[in-house]
């Protein structure tokens, strides 16, 4: 499975194009052709594109990207979910930050911060390390033409996968933090509402959220990558006065940041209504998500939405840039936006 997967890797039209010369037919005129380079990292890389280790190094800049960002912001998410599921007592994100601090001082900010840290440090090692697989993946499957046309399609493919696998890390994780940040007189830490959830629901109370985080992250991760993706693309292309290979390093994650927070602006509205359902959710025990969503309607699954804007946008963006910082300072491989194969341009007519 790891030698096919490497096998992909090495043909992968995310990879770099390096020039090679062929000689003709006639054998009098070397042809310049496109071939993937992929026998050892590139001068300046720590790793081989597509290897095992690329893929590790990549899984590690994504337990970084989301384990940190998501811990940074806990006060905003945990008064997020508090609009979420009690509107009454809390009435705007202003009032939510001040009605916290009364009633539980500055340190109830923090609550949740473990299994927040734990569950997306455990996200983000697969949502990034397997999108770098499945992409590499599913590119070889269309083959190096299709990949580029339909690059989009490839990217929401591939991400869906990757978060398909991501959220069955984080469920539990997340079972707890919306316990601890939403439920008065529970646990206020990890080590004491994991046990307790246990001894309540069984080890239902750690999944019964599963399909709406399904719901919730997928098609935000779907968005997030794709839009980005295409974010990048578009802005190196009408932009930034010159190609990217022209910018520094710091002027590519000037670029990297930018793109990460449109995404994450598309990102929070696509996922609103399935995050309301999630905090709603592992509040009331018993429940469904189909009860949940009957009960909050239309109107009450966009509660919170202003807040989760500014919290996924801010997030999105610095997990993106985080990411690509990762790659630059352990320098690993990091292929610009797929271009137009020779092969396509040669049909296309293209120059």
């Amino acid at each position: 499975m790891f030698s096919s997967l490497i096998d992909a890797a090495r043909n992968s039209p995310f990879k770099a194009p390096v020039a090679r010369c062929e000689e003709s037919s006639d054998n009098k005129q070397l042809v310049p052709t496109r071939n993937i380079q992929a026998a050892a990292a590139n001068p300046g890389e720590a790793c081989e594109f597509g290897s095992l280790h690329y893929f590790a190094l990549c899984g590690v800049g994504g337990i970084l990207s989301c384990g940190t960002t998501h811990t940074f912001v806990v006060p905003l998410d945990l008064v997020k979910c508090r609009l979420q599921v009690n509107s009454a007592k809390y009435k705007n994100l202003f009032n939510g930050f001040r009605v916290t601090v009364a009633e539980e001082g500055a340190r109830g900010l923090a609550k949740g911060w473990a299994p927040t840290a734990f569950g997306y440090s455990a996200q983000g090692l697969f949502k990034f390390g397997l999108y770098e697989v499945f992409k590499v993946y599913y590119a070889e499957i269309l083959g190096e033409e299709n990949a580029y046309l339909w690059r989009t399609g490839l990217y929401l493919a591939a991400s869906a996968s990757a978060e398909f696998f991501a959220d069955i890390a984080l469920a539990p994780f997340e079972a707890a933090k919306v316990k601890i940040q939403t439920s008065e007189n529970f646990a206020s830490t990890l080590r004491a509402a994991m046990p307790r959830m246990y001894a309540d629901e069984g080890i239902s109370a750690f999944y019964k959220g599963l399909v709406p985080l399904w719901m919730r992250q997928i098609p935000y991760t779907m968005m997030k990558f794709a839009c980005f993706e295409k974010t990048v693309e578009v802005l190196y292309k009408y932009v930034v006065p010159k190609p990217r290979a022209d910018c520094s390093k710091g002027e590519q994650l000037i670029v990297t940041f930018a793109a990460g927070y449109i995404a994450g602006v598309f990102c929070a509205i696509v996922s609103h209504p399935a995050d309301v359902v999630v905090s709603k959710l592992n509040q009331a025990k018993g429940s469904s998500a189909i009860d949940v969503a009957k009960k909050l309607g239309f109107g009450g699954m966009w509660q919170g939405l202003g807040p989760r804007i500014v919290m996924i946008g801010t997030l999105t963006a610095l997990q993106w840039f985080i990411y690509d910082g990762v790659k630059v300072a352990l320098q690993i491989p990091r292929p610009p936006p797929m271009e137009m194969p020779a092969s396509l341009k040669a049909k296309l007519g293209v120059e």
